[in-house]
């Protein structure tokens, strides 16, 4: 797996566990680390994890033998 691959996954892993923590309870780490949910370093962060989620979204396309074999 490109190394690429593997850092957009992981920013889209803690994306996720920040969403649960929102629907579940009503907790934005984000937010908390940051200062708010407005502030610059919220936003970036907010920015990095959608572009990680559209970079998986590409990895949805790969052909499952390239994946194997990049992975090896």
């Amino acid at each position: 797996m490109m190394i690429a691959n593997k850092i957009a996954l992981i920013i889209a892993i803690i994306g996720t566990l920040n969403w649960g923590l929102v629907g579940l309870f009503d907790f934005d780490l984000v937010a908390f680390i940051s200062g708010g949910p407005a502030t610059i370093m919220a936003r970036i962060i907010y920015v990095l994890v959608a572009i990680a989620g559209i970079w998986c979204i590409s990895m949805l396309f790969h052909p499952n033998d390239e994946i194997a074999e990049s992975h090896a």
